[in-house]
Order: structure tokens, then C-alpha cells, then sequence
């Protein structure tokens, strides 16, 4: 009777340890929303920052990627992020200025000139680091700057000078910045989700609407206004963000591994952007679109009054402090 009780407590302690070492191999989810298209870059980055953060933590978490706004817009995205209703998000700098204001500052226009120019902005600006550093009690963090490029327009009509935006609306994300620039232009503007866009553009709700070239390519922009025009008014990278809550799970190899995996792919990124922008505008153009660079000079004046309102509200010291860090990275680093 003895050993029957013995036997049987040694069965039931094996069980139980099947089961332990079965849930620990289990890896836990982790969610990443964003809201490019399946063909687009954004969609590429996060699935390869997947498999090296599986790769990194030897399978202990799995990264599940959701794509198109299947989970929210970026406004939406961001707020899912902060109370930990998802892990992991990719957006514009500048959508993260809800939560972080003088993030806005960042969404200046013409801060920049060349891709050079903007990740020695976001790798040593102390500014910008400063205020990347306040997102923790927010509710989320900054893990690596990814790349998105310029933004341009693509419109119904020909875009060659300020005064044809006359009369013209056109759609972007709700980001203060962006509606003084777009406004000094001379558009009136209409937020709306992005996955919205091209059938607003179809049925003339708008007129066209601004992105980098990327997502212009991969939403197919070019399709319903053709006129795409290299206005390159902001750099608008996307940096990848983690939700506080999550990070403080993360044991601390783990936070390193994540972490890892945030700047390798950020690294691949930034070259990839670089790589296919000219092809697309090829294949944009084959398709029937007319790709222009405008004279830039017109719109940097047009939109100078926006460093004013900027001043005025942010701070003088704020804003310029900004302005002598890009100019320094302007000057060192010259458009060839």
C-alpha cells in the first residue's frame, strides 16, 4: 500500500514537471501594430525585428505582427501602447507628440536636407534624446529610430509652386506641426486614417495627400493622384517604441536582446529606404505617374512663418536649440 502511495506520488510529481517544462517552452506573445501595407517596408522591418527577437531570447517570446491598422491607427496605436493593450508600435515622430509635446519640434519643416543629415540628428542629437527620455512615464519607451524617408505629395493636379495648393485639400495625420506647414503652403487639411485615404482621394473628398515615398508606393497613392512631387517639406522617420509595462517584464538579458534587435534592424532599415526609393519612383512612373522636384527655395519661404508659431508656443530657446544642433549636422554634413 506504501509503495502504491509512493508510486503514485512520484507519477503525479513527473506530470506536474512535463507540465512546467511544456509551459515553459511556450514562448509569450508579444503584439506589434503598425499601419503600413503587407508590401511595405514598415511590414518588412517589424517581421525581421520578429525573428531576432525570437532568435535573440531563444524562443521565449514570439512577436506577433498585425499589420494595416488591423489593431488601430497610429493615434490609436500609440494610446494601446501606453496603457500596455499592445507591446509594440512603429509611427512618424511626430505621432508620439500627443504624449511627448516637444516632439512636435521634430516635425519642422526642411530641418534636414539628406538622409545623412537626419540619423546623425536621431542618433546624437542631446536633444532629442531628452525628450525621447521623458516617454517612460508616459507609458512607453524609445528603442531605435527606423527609417520612413521624406515627406512628399502626391496630388490630383500638378504641385510646382506654393500657389497651386490653392483652393486644394489634402490629407495628413493629426500632428500640429504638420497643419502649420501644410497650411503655410496653402492647403486646407483633413485628418484622416491612413487606410482611408486612397478611397477619399478617389471620390474627391481630397485632393492628394503627403508621405514618404515608401508608403506612397505601398498604399498605391500614386494611383488616384499621380502628381507625385518631391517636396521632401520633413524627414519623418519612424521610431520603434515599446510599451513601459511590457519592458518592465523583460528580465534584463532580455531587455538587452530586445533592445539589440530594435538597432540591428533599424540599421537594415535605413539602408533598405535608401536602396528602393529611386526603383519606386521608376515603377511609380512606369505606371503613369509624374514624378517632379520642385524649386525648394519657394517652399522654404512659403513655410517660414511655421519656425515663428513654433517660438512662440514651444519656446525660443527650445526651438533653437533644435535649429543649432541640425544646422551644425547641416554644415558638417553637407547635401552632395
Amino acid at each position: 500500500m506504501k509503495n502504491k502511495s509512493f508510486f503514485s506520488t512520484i507519477c503525479v510529481a513527473l506530470m506536474l514537471a512535463i507540465f512546467s517544462i511544456a509551459q515553459a517552452a511556450d514562448p509569450v506573445v508579444l503584439k506589434f501594430s503598425h499601419t503600413d501595407q503587407q508590401a511595405g517596408l514598415r511590414q518588412a522591418a517589424a517581421i525581421k525585428f520578429a525573428e531576432k527577437v525570437s532568435e535573440y531570447t531563444a524562443g521565449r517570446y514570439k512577436v506577433q505582427v498585425y499589420c494595416c491598422g488591423q489593431l488601430g491607427n497610429d493615434p490609436k496605436n500609440i494610446e494601446q501602447l501606453a496603457l500596455g493593450g499592445i507591446d509594440f508600435t512603429v509611427s512618424s515622430t511626430g505621432s508620439y507628440a500627443p504624449h511627448v509635446d516637444s516632439l512636435n519640434l521634430t516635425m519642422l519643416p526642411y530641418l534636414v536636407e539628406t538622409y545623412e543629415q537626419g540619423w546623425k540628428l536621431y542618433d546624437e542629437s542631446k536633444w532629442l534624446q531628452a525628450q525621447f527620455d521623458k516617454a517612460p512615464a508616459k507609458g512607453f519607451r524609445f528603442l531605435a529610430t527606423w527609417e520612413a524617408g521624406f515627406r512628399c505629395m502626391t496630388t490630383k493636379t500638378p504641385l510646382a509652386v506654393p500657389a497651386d495648393a490653392a483652393g486644394k485639400k489634402l490629407r495628413t495625420f493629426p500632428n500640429e506641426m504638420m497643419r502649420w506647414t501644410l497650411e503655410a503652403i496653402g492647403f486646407g487639411i483633413q485628418i484622416m486614417p491612413l487606410p482611408e485615404v486612397y478611397l477619399a482621394i478617389q471620390q474627391g473628398v481630397v485632393s492628394g495627400q503627403e508621405n514618404p515615398v515608401d508608403t506612397i508606393y505601398s498604399n498605391k497613392f500614386y494611383e488616384v493622384a499621380p502628381n507625385v512631387t518631391l517636396t521632401k517639406h520633413v524627414y519623418s522617420p519612424i521610431p520603434l517604441t515599446i510599451s513601459e509595462k511590457t519592458w518592465q517584464k523583460l528580465s534584463a538579458e532580455d531587455q538587452k536582446a530586445v533592445t539589440k534587435a530594435a538597432a540591428e534592424v533599424a540599421a537594415w532599415h535605413r539602408k533598405e529606404i535608401v536602396a528602393v526609393e529611386g526603383k519606386q519612383l521608376d515603377e511609380m512612373a512606369a505606371k503613369g505617374a509624374k514624378i517632379s522636384s520642385p524649386d525648394m527655395s519657394a517652399f522654404r519661404k512659403a513655410v517660414a512663418s511655421v519656425y515663428d508659431k513654433a517660438k512662440e508656443k514651444y519656446g525660443a530657446a527650445e526651438v533653437e536649440t533644435l535649429m543649432k544642433e541640425a544646422e551644425a549636422i547641416r554644415t558638417a554634413n553637407p547635401a552632395k
